[in-house]
């Protein structure tokens, strides 16, 4: 189901998200939303690997 490299991926997502709630409610603001765009970030490199991955083994055709 899950390999693990897409635990990595989300275990840096969710660890990224939580930085920037510490920094935002600690009153760096800006040190947080600079933290929290990381998170849809490393969420679009995953999903790129992903698919790289899945097409380098054939199972992947974007011409479905």
């Amino acid at each position: 189901m899950f390999k693990l490299s897409d635990v990595f991926i989300l275990l840096a997502v969710m660890v990224s998200f939580m930085v920037s709630g510490v920094l935002w409610y600690s009153g760096y603001r800006e040190q947080g939303l600079f933290t929290a765009i990381w998170v849809p970030s490393i969420l679009c490199f995953g999903i790129y690997f992903k698919l790289a991955a899945l097409a380098a083994k054939g199972e992947y055709s974007h011409a479905r």
